[in-house]
């Protein structure tokens, strides 16, 4: 079983910057796909940014031009660099990847985004 763990949210100013990190228990990420989502209150889960194991990456609208996803394989590590935060990007943000045909899920990180 792999556990993946999320961290990096918080509070930030609108227009302010914030890099969330999610770790897996296992080297998985270097060939599987992993992918960043939110939810905000009262909404469903959204894609955000998605990187596959060849280092393609898929944004949503939202996110384009203001977030950045990348991984690093060596400390089984995948980031979203996140920039001119908006106070509609405040969510729960979790990451998800695949292993042996089981979808993992982290436990997700706040990130509020008010002045």
């Amino acid at each position: 079983q792999v556990q993946l763990a999320e961290s990096g949210g918080g509070l930030v100013q609108p227009g302010g910057s914030l890099r969330l990190s999610c770790a897996a228990s296992a080297s998985i990420f270097s060939s599987h796909d992993v992918a960043w989502y939110r939810q905000a209150p009262g909404k469903e889960r959204k894609l955000v940014a998605g990187i596959t194991s060849y280092g393609s990456t898929v944004y949503a609208d939202a996110a384009k031009g203001r977030f950045a996803i990348s991984r690093d394989n060596a400390k089984n590590t995948v980031y979203l660099q996140m920039n001119t935060l908006k106070p509609e990007d405040t969510a729960v943000y979790s990451c998800t990847s695949t292993y042996l045909g089981d979808r993992y899920w982290g436990q997700g990180t706040q990130v509020t985004v008010s002045s």
